[in-house]
């Protein structure tokens, strides 16, 4: 696995975090839950191609 796409997810993890917090400080309950489901489909999308890679790899090896 790549350490770029690692600090990635962290990135987005981190923004996503602070600015639920910032909503939820501000009132606003219902986009900090928008957003925090926002940023998990991001992430969930930036995974995808690994894990085509990842199933072709396995595909390779057992020769499948």
């Amino acid at each position: 696995m790549d350490v770029g796409l690692i600090l990635k997810i962290a990135g987005v993890g981190i923004i996503v975090a602070a600015s639920c917090q910032v909503l939820s400080k501000s009132g606003r309950d219902e986009q900090s839950m928008l957003v925090s489901v926002a940023g998990i489909i991001v992430v969930l999308l930036m995974i995808t191609g690994k894990l085509g890679q990842l199933f072709e790899l396995i595909k390779d090896v057992f020769g499948l």
